[in-house]
């Protein structure tokens, strides 16, 4: 039986860099994982194979087209009538995973990472450490990292299937469906919506919560609400869902909005209503593993599980769940396993939602900073007064800083508006030393950038006005 320093269960994000990690700092590691793609083994998990990578591809592809129809006139570029070849962009989608699945098995193979296809099952605690079923092999470690990411939550009305899919299902439609519902207004929702919207469909949002991306600071989901609004993305909140019929030539979904009965009528419907943990085909319960009452894998501050030798991070854990959040999980477990102080600093990760306009904020928003009884100053400035945006062509959002009114420690960042999720990293770095939003503001930033719009929204909160307004 092959004897392993460390065995990792999950491919994705979590696993596979855990793996990584594991392996530069000198243990003997081998990773399982069951993922395949077009029937053949694919690691990366969910977010590379049918997650966060395509549906970027897709959200570039379909933001291009976008622009050339509705937007080149504008720069004086004059084309023909623009039209979707599908398939070309489906199969360019196919070829950045491929690109990214295939480094990773590059990344094992540098690392001395030993791969196993298949499901990984906990079998006994013996000398040695755990027995470990990869894939069909017998395999024994001294430390065990569970890694199995989450699935799609399905609703009991709306099984999977047919024209009812899930994110996968929805990365992959053989055509444009003239009418396409979404249930649920939260990231992937918003994304996968946006992108068969402006590739033709009429794309209605069904949500259950009584606003709008009420995870975000109100001022943000508010300047985001009126814009998906006007691109002709059809919002109703506060929706019960009663019945789902699924039939072969469309969806009937029945709900109930502000007390009133209503039916509409989909091609295609995407329910994107949450993930729930996957801890399936693990053998928790032979081997005593302790979950929650949601079904999350239960860890202390070391990701340590109630079983000796047992570990668990990422998706599977519960918290964000989010590709960055679970590789700073594995690289800090596998850093602790090593003797080395790993940490991860959850009141400072990025989110980020990729519609156009992007979305992204980090820290306390302002209405959770005055629920915890801060005393706060604000400073916001806006892309229309950026020379960069105004060049792109792109006026749209705003920055927003929140900071502390006596200390000017930054407490939080928000922004809306194009490519904001390429300027979060800055604020992030400064929030994770502990620094202040004059820090921020007195940090030269070149011009002309779009970063300017940061440094003159700190310069609002921390000296009291921006320059450029």
């Amino acid at each position: 039986m092959e004897s392993y320093d460390v065995l990792v269960i999950g491919g994705g994000p979590a696993g596979y860099v855990a793996a990584i990690r594991a392996a530069q700092l000198g243990f003997k590691v081998a990773c399982v994982d069951a993922f395949e793609r077009d029937g053949k083994p694919s690691l990366g998990g969910t977010c590379l194979n049918v997650g966060c990578i395509p549906s970027k591809a897709m959200l570039d592809s379909s933001e291009k087209f976008e622009m050339i129809r509705t937007e080149a006139h504008e720069h004086g570029i004059r084309v023909g009538e623009a039209t979707v070849d599908l398939g070309t962009m489906l199969a360019r989608k196919a070829g950045v995973v491929d690109k990214l699945t295939g480094g990773i098995a590059y990344l094992f193979k540098k690392n001395k990472v030993t791969p196993y296809h298949g499901v990984g099952q906990l079998v006994r605690q013996d000398e040695g450490g755990w027995v470990v079923n990869a894939g069909g092999t017998e395999v024994v470690a001294r430390h065990v990292i569970l890694a199995t990411g989450s699935n799609p939550r399905e609703l009991p009305i709306a099984p999977f299937g047919g024209n009812v899919v899930e994110n996968s299902g929805a990365l992959a439609f053989e055509q444009v469906p003239a009418r396409l519902g979404v249930i649920g207004a939260g990231v992937i929702g918003l994304e996968l919506g946006s992108v068969w919207r402006r590739l033709g469909a009429q794309v209605t949002v069904l949500e259950a919560m009584p606003g709008f991306l009420m995870a975000a600071d109100d001022a943000v989901s508010k300047e985001a609400l009126k814009h998906f609004k006007k691109q002709g993305l059809d919002f109703h909140f506060g929706v019960n869902i009663t019945a789902v019929e699924n039939g072969q030539g469309g969806v009937t979904v029945r709900y109930e909005e502000n007390g009133e009965a209503k039916v509409a009528e989909f091609d295609k419907l995407i329910v994107s209503v949450g993930r729930v943990p996957n801890t399936q085909g693990l053998g928790a319960e032979a081997v005593g593993l302790q979950l929650d009452e949601r079904g999350f894998i239960k860890v202390d501050s070391h990701y340590r599980t109630n079983l000796p030798g047992i570990y668990a991070i990422g998706d599977v854990i519960g918290g964000a769940m989010l590709a960055h959040k679970a590789e700073e999980e594995g690289v800090a477990l596998a850093e602790m396993l090593a003797g080395q102080a790993g940490h991860v600093n959850y009141s400072v990760i990025p989110w980020i939602i990729y519609t156009s306009p992007e979305i992204a904020w980090a820290g306390l928003t302002e209405k959770q900073a005055k629920e915890q009884g801060l005393d706060i100053k604000t400073g916001q400035f806006p892309f229309a007064a950026n020379g960069r945006a105004l060049g792109h062509g792109d006026p749209r959002g705003f920055v927003k800083i929140i900071a502390d009114k006596q200390t000017d420690k930054l407490l939080g960042i928000h922004m809306v508006g194009g490519g904001v999720s390429e300027l979060i990293g800055e604020a992030v770095v400064i929030m994770e030393f502990g620094g202040s939003a004059e820090d921020l503001a007195r940090t030269i930033h070149a011009h002309p950038t779009l970063s300017e719009v940061v440094k003159e929204a700190a310069m609002a909160a921390a000296l009291g006005s921006a320059l450029h307004m």
